[in-house]
């Protein structure tokens, strides 16, 4: 994959790449979560926090303490779910990609 070389994706625009990628990821775990026949009981939890990163993803850099938070609550809520586990751990790694919040 291109990071492990440490190179970032063309997004043909000035869009930051953290962002296109977070913004991937979130919509492939979205439409696998949709795709999936299995019930359980997290699962809106899982679905309104994924549409809350997909609307901060629209807003350009979104907060990282609320990119921390969502990933948290989603992980709580799908984790467990094996189908899901690598798109999980792709908005994972897209989350990481925004590293630490700035202290004051």
């Amino acid at each position: 994959m291109l990071r492990s070389l440490g190179q970032r994706p063309v997004t043909g625009s000035d869009e930051d790449p953290r962002v296109a990628e977070l913004r991937t990821a979130v919509s492939r775990l979205r439409r696998e979560l949709a795709t999936l026949p299995a019930e359980f009981a997290d699962r809106g939890i899982a679905e309104d926090e994924l549409a809350v990163l997909a609307a901060m993803v629209a807003g350009g850099v979104p907060e990282i303490p609320r990119l921390r938070r969502s990933l948290l609550l989603i992980a709580g809520a799908i984790g467990s779910v094996s189908a899901l586990a690598r798109a999980l751990a792709e908005v994972r790694e897209a989350v990481e990609g925004f590293g630490e919040p700035r202290r004051g």
